[in-house]
């Protein structure tokens, strides 16, 4: 095969090159285009490495009217329309492909070349990390190589020769591709991606049925990166505020719908003690519009041209969802109190329970109030009854409960004992409820593990976490977790219920240390958190932050705009005298070689335009007669003339200067016929 391979025509050869950099630059895209795209555009590429293996003929133009006839349809039929990013990028695909079944001349091979370098683009439309990066620069590379070796028409080069050349243009180009990232004003929507480019990521949702956490927990993936700006608290007090949900049908809790008056409803009433914590969140996209923080923040986060707002439950949300990366600034403070402090109307949004429903677990909530009373205790000694009764009731933490049906709270307190932490939150709420505590349930992630070689918080998919807030009177809003009183562990302590693993993962890990894949994992996470915080969020206010560092008072775009103009001034003037040096270097041989050839011509001696200095002697040789003393002079003149620019140092016979001088010599001697 590999004999096969080397004996191909270059034509071939350098056609199945081409197809393999396209199929590495459609690849990425294939989970993201129709399965239909996928399969055609990769059978179209094999018919016609197929096609190049074999020698055999192009097809006609009736089969790629037919074929292109049936694109356009079936991308009509599958996005509905031929506009937008989703048609747009299954069209130019199909289109790629179907380009290399007519590559009869150059200019077909660089349509396929132009068409190659927009689908490469078109890959970050649904990842910029950096493992796309790295593929994206190999196909980059892979491109530059083939277009270099299309300008290559002679003869057989080995590819190694264009890769060569097109590694060492790519090097070229590095410095302006750093100038224009660091300066190129970062204008929406000139710059950046279409607002839905993430849309397809995982994370925390709005509502919450039973079993909506625990399959978070199998999503090792990374949902928020932290810094402190000093000592960082215990991993235990760290709860990332998202969604509050209060609202309870009977099946799935949802953020408040209350039926109270507007001017019943609870205000959040938050006063903040202490000494606060100042930190920065790099947020993943997430396609929701909430905010990570501690509790409680009550100033907005600083944002990069963005605004938010905070709901009366303590919860901050942008005013857009999260398609990007995003990064802010926030400051909480860990001792705060929230809520009113006595009895209010607005309280009982968080005591209505739907009827019909858990009626074991409602019973027994009564009967823990009538307890209560009977012990003149409170809300503080209910929360205390019930947190025991997890404690001492046989109760366990597991990410595999089973399914609940629709009296999941009487399931979970009286018949399966189990539950992930929703489960434990929202049997909880419903408890407190009916033994008339008013309760919620809080969302959001508990945690965070310190990677030792950039010294940023990690929170991962897998940290999602749901605990519960209660009233109590004369201290409001109080945070209650349940699931601590059954795993302690799995607060602060990163004891984490281990995903299944598939046997593949088994096999690949089951060979590594538990250490070194830990370490491991900690310099990916490291180096991609490295490129997050200086690639994709390098946004306006860091292009700001630059000049301010290089002495701009009070920047702006314009600045930026200034700036740029005058580095591509000052390179191209730079670039003008280095090549102005350059043919003044050269301009003496150049001079002295048209000074030969205007002595040639007036001689007599026809040349062939732009003649090198061998040719010039050839065609001396042609049209007169060599034994001449001064026709055989001359000749070997024009031959050193050319070994003094090309031959190597030590067979250089003579400088300019004596070439010069020997020619004023000469030139009397010939004569025209």
């Amino acid at each position: 095969m590999l004999t096969r391979l080397h004996q191909l025509p270059r034509d071939s050869r350098d056609t199945l090159f081409l197809l393999l950099v396209m199929a590495w630059v459609v690849l990425p895209q294939v989970n993201h285009l129709p399965l239909w795209c996928s399969l055609l555009a990769a059978s179209l590429m094999l018919w016609r490495a197929w096609l190049a293996f074999t020698a055999r003929a192009l097809p006609s133009r009736w089969w790629l009217l037919g074929l292109l006839l049936l694109t356009v349809a079936a991308t009509l039929y599958t996005h509905k329309t031929l506009l937008g990013r989703e048609a747009g990028v299954t069209l130019i695909v199909l289109l790629l492909a179907l380009k290399t079944l007519e590559l009869h001349a150059r200019r077909d091979a660089f349509v396929v070349f132009f068409l190659s370098f927009f689908t490469l683009l078109t890959n970050f439309f649904n990842s910029q990390s950096l493992l796309t990066a790295a593929a994206m620069l190999l196909a980059l590379l892979g491109l530059l190589t083939a277009l270099v070796n299309a300008h290559m028409p002679v003869g057989k080069p080995p590819l190694l020769q264009p890769a060569r050349t097109a590694a060492w243009m790519a090097l070229l180009g590095l410095p302006i591709m750093l100038v224009l990232f660091l300066l190129f004003p970062r204008l929406a929507p000139l710059w950046g991606l279409p607002s839905d480019a993430m849309s397809a990521r995982s994370g925390l949702s709005a509502t919450m049925q039973v079993g909506n956490i625990a399959r978070l927990a199998l999503d090792d993936s990374i949902a928020l990166r932290i810094r402190f700006d000093g000592a960082a608290p215990d991993a235990s007090s760290l709860y990332w505020r998202g969604p509050v949900l209060s609202t309870f049908d009977g099946r799935e809790w949802r953020t408040l719908r209350s039926r109270l008056p507007t001017r019943l409803r609870l205000t959040s009433e938050l006063q903040v003690l202490g000494a606060p914590l100042n930190y920065q969140v790099t947020l993943e996209p997430n396609s929701q519009p909430w905010l990570l923080v501690l509790d409680a923040t009550p100033e907005q986060p600083e944002l990069a041209g963005l605004a938010a707002r905070q709901t009366t439950e303590l919860q901050w949300l942008a005013e857009q969802p999260v398609t990007s990366l995003l990064r802010y600034r926030a400051q909480s403070y860990p001792d705060f109190r929230h809520g009113p402090q006595q009895a209010v109307p607005g309280l009982q949004d968080y005591l209505d329970l739907p009827s019909g429903f858990n009626p074991r677990t409602v019973q027994l909530g009564q009967q823990l109030q009538r307890e209560a009373r009977d012990k003149q205790g409170d809300g503080a000694a209910l929360v205390a009854t019930v947190l025991e009764r997890l404690r001492s009731g046989g109760y366990r933490y597991t990410l595999e409960p089973g399914l609940f049906g629709e009296h999941s709270a009487d399931e979970f307190w009286f018949d399966r004992k189990q539950g992930f932490c929703e489960h434990f939150a929202a049997g909880f709420v419903i408890l407190m409820r009916a033994a008339g505590v008013p309760a919620r349930v809080v969302t959001g992630y508990q945690g965070g593990e310190r990677n030792a070689m950039d010294g940023y918080f990690v929170v991962r998919q897998s940290d999602a976490h749901a605990w519960t807030e209660v009233w109590l009177a004369g201290r409001g809003w109080v945070r209650v977790d349940p699931t601590a009183a059954v795993a302690p562990g799995r607060v602060g302590a990163l004891q984490r219920l281990p995903a299944p693993r598939s046997a593949l993962a088994g096999a690949l890990l089951g060979t590594l240390s538990p250490d070194l894949t830990l370490r491991l994992r900690a310099l990916w996470d490291a180096t991609n958190n490295g490129w997050n915080q200086w690639v994709l969020n390098y946004t306006q206010t860091r292009q700001l932050d630059l000049l301010r560092s290089i002495g701009f008072a009070s920047p702006s775009w314009e600045d930026l705009s200034y700036l740029l103009i005058g580095i591509v001034v000052l390179s191209s003037l730079v670039g003008a005298a280095w090549t102005r040096w350059e043919r003044s270097r050269q301009a003496p041989w150049l001079r002295l070689l048209a000074g030969a050839g205007r002595v040639l011509r007036e001689a007599g001696i026809t040349l062939v335009p732009n003649s090198t200095p061998r040719a010039m002697a050839t065609q001396l040789a042609a049209q007169r007669d060599t034994n001449d003393p001064k026709v055989a002079a001359l000749r070997d003149w024009l031959l050193r003339l050319e070994a003094q620019r090309y031959a190597p140092e030590h067979q250089q016979t003579a400088s300019l200067a004596t070439l010069q001088q020997e020619l004023k010599r000469l030139q009397p001697g010939i004569r025209p016929n």
